[in-house]
């Protein structure tokens, strides 16, 4: 069983992919490339996000495209909802008494907002956003909060938290919930795949239940 849960944010825990689809076809028709439509993106569209950008628009600065970014995400109409499942999972890990961490490439002036906008922050024992690359700081973060990579999960809707997971030495659980589609995310082949976080807490469910209990009573005298 797990002790140490870290979470993805966009596509794992909030749907956000209306107003991130909206802003990076707002960011390709400014250099006149042509809009990608939903399972296109999910298709193509990869972290760390420079290098989907370095394939897009090779030639433009990294720090360019970002600023357009961000100013088309805040201009979106496409909302920014809890995915479902996710607030139950969470309460769920708060009752078990499992360690909870985010850990995301979402910027984190948005996350922020989004994190005090849904009353999630009690939930988590540290977050970590606007990351880059997740690879870099994993095993900062397993250091920084002592976490056991083998009491560990990493949970996320992409192939570079699968990437994360392996990287950190620990349990990589896929969700089908968000950004790559379950082609792609097949591929990177992690350790769990659930179609949504109701059938991850119904599935740690049954393993807990299948643990036996230690009682001391049970000892021989």
């Amino acid at each position: 069983m797990f002790a140490n849960l870290i979470f993805d944010w966009s596509g794992t825990l909030v749907d956000d992919l209306g107003p991130v689809l909206e802003a990076t076809n707002a960011v390709l028709g400014r250099y006149g490339l042509a809009a990608l439509d939903r399972e296109g993106f999910r298709r193509r569209f990869r972290l760390p996000y420079h290098e989907f950008y370095t394939e897009m628009l090779p030639a433009v600065p990294l720090a360019e495209l970002e600023g357009h970014f961000r100013r088309a995400f805040a201009a979106s109409i496409s909302p920014v909802t809890v995915l479902p499942h996710a607030r139950e999972k969470l309460e769920w890990c708060s009752q078990h008494g499992l360690r909870t961490f985010v850990l995301t490439s979402m910027d984190a002036q948005a996350f922020e907002l989004q994190l005090d906008a849904f009353g999630w922050r009690q939930y988590f024992e540290a977050t970590y956003a606007g990351v880059l690359d997740k690879r870099q700081v994993i095993h900062r973060i397993l250091a920084t909060h002592q976490l056991a990579p083998e009491a560990t999960a990493f949970i996320g809707d992409m192939t570079h938290d699968v990437e994360t997971a392996r990287h950190g030495g620990m349990t990589s659980i896929a969700v089908l919930t968000g950004y790559n589609h379950p082609e792609v995310l097949a591929a990177a082949r992690p350790d769990l795949t659930v179609a949504h976080l109701g059938a991850l807490r119904e599935l740690l469910d049954k393993r807990r239940a299948a643990v036996p209990i230690f009682n001391p009573s049970d000892l021989p005298v």
